[in-house]
């Protein structure tokens, strides 16, 4: 597996969803098919050869596929991915405000 010496499938997933754009490209994409442009612009006008590594990489790992219309969509692995990340994305808001209260508080004289 790619991005595991081990071949554990966590790591390697671990490895996909570390590379910049991909976890934003899932996030994106969770709503609905975008053809590449509009996903580009929802991903804050990313470089666009980045944006077509991204999409290769995670269509080769399963979790988007293009379209008939030329459109690009999560898989239902790629759903299953979006609705796993989900608990951590409600964790990091809350660990954003316990980082954020305890900045103030140390910045307090």
């Amino acid at each position: 597996m790619r991005g595991s010496s081990t071949g554990r499938p966590l790591m390697a997933a671990l490895d996909l969803f570390g590379r910049r754009w991909t976890l934003r490209i899932v996030w994106e994409l969770h709503e609905g098919p975008q053809g590449f442009r509009p996903l580009r612009q929802r991903c804050d006008n990313m470089s666009s050869s980045v944006l077509r590594q991204r999409l290769v990489e995670l269509t080769d790992a399963g979790l988007v596929a293009q379209t008939a219309e030329g459109q690009y969509a999560l898989t239902a692995l790629g759903q299953e991915a979006h609705d796993a990340l989900r608990p951590l994305a409600r964790w990091s808001e809350r660990w954003a405000s316990t980082v954020s209260s305890c900045d103030s508080v140390s910045e307090a004289p």
